[in-house]
């Protein structure tokens, strides 16, 4: 074959290649957000939360406590409860990876051409998409609040978008090693809960202890929430270009994480595959379920 037949051909393998992940991440898309939306109690469960803590708990803190900068308690904790929406909303829709793990699903994925990289990219934009949901339903009702500019509505749609695809990385991280929905269900709340409390959504981290600041500025909730202040014009910790610099880091060292943890049962299931080197033989050892999800 000639040098140009041969070019022709990698070309033409790349393109297929190409569309090929194009179609599984729409796929993939399509069917995490039809399954997230089929769910209406996990949702609305997800946006009875945020509503709770800023009507009952702000309400009642508006009368004991005043923060720097804010008009009451229940506008300084408003960016926060967006914030949390968003993390749930994202972090959780990554319990579907351990279904299809669990029901076999998963393996299907992986062994397709496209690859861990199209399921991780697509189950990330989807999870995405359901935080950015959750956090703009609670956004609706932030008039009441706060007065918000046309700019400033602009700005925080922003700094939603960015939480929401750095915690939806996060919440794949998670899954990633879990074998049953048991364990996801107890390990992603002792997840949670820390991003949420040391993230300065519901208080100023200002005011914590030392150790407790420290851990807070290696929170990538921190940073989602910073931003959202800053939108807001209300007094932030840190500039918009280091937030915004800090979570594209984050999206990106907990993509290739995850990917990384990903990568031995993808090579197994290769193996396994009709036409892989496990052909006509007994099924390969499956790669070792050490850590979390045993």
């Amino acid at each position: 074959m000639s040098d140009t037949a041969q070019a022709i051909g990698g070309s033409s393998l790349a393109a297929g290649a190409g569309a090929s992940g194009l179609a599984a991440v729409h796929g993939i898309v399509a069917r995490d957000l039809a399954r997230a939306f089929r769910q209406k109690s996990r949702l609305l469960g997800g946006l009875a939360r945020p509503f709770m803590w800023l009507v009952f708990v702000g309400t009642g803190y508006n009368a004991i406590a005043r923060v720097e900068g804010a008009v009451s308690y229940q506008a300084f904790v408003y960016p926060g409860v967006v914030v949390m929406a968003a993390l749930f909303g994202s972090m959780l829709t990554a319990i579907s990876t351990v279904y299809d793990r669990e029901f076999g699903m998963l393996r299907l994925m992986l062994a397709s051409p496209a690859g861990v990289s199209a399921l991780l990219t697509g189950r990330a934009i989807a999870a995405a998409a359901i935080g950015f949901v959750q956090g703009a339903v609670v956004l609706v009702f932030m008039p009441a609040v706060l007065s918000v500019s046309l700019s400033q509505w602009l700005a925080v749609l922003g700094a939603l978008a960015l939480g929401a695809v750095a915690t939806s990385v996060l919440g794949l991280l998670v899954a990633a090693p879990l074998r049953s929905v048991e364990n996801f269900a107890g390990v992603i709340n002792v997840v949670l809960f820390p991003l949420l409390f040391l993230s300065g959504a519901l208080y100023p981290t200002g005011r914590l202890p030392a150790v407790l600041r420290a851990v807070a500025r290696l929170n990538p909730v921190t940073y989602a929430v910073d931003l959202m202040r800053l939108a807001l014009g209300q007094p932030a910790e840190f500039s918009a270009p280091w937030s915004i610099g800090v979570l594209g880091v984050t999206t990106l060292v907990v993509f290739g994480l995850t990917a990384v943890v990903f990568d031995p049962e993808q090579r197994f299931v290769g193996r396994a595959r009709p036409g892989g080197p496990g052909r006509g033989g007994a099924e390969p050892n499956p790669p070792p379920r050490g850590g979390v999800g045993q």
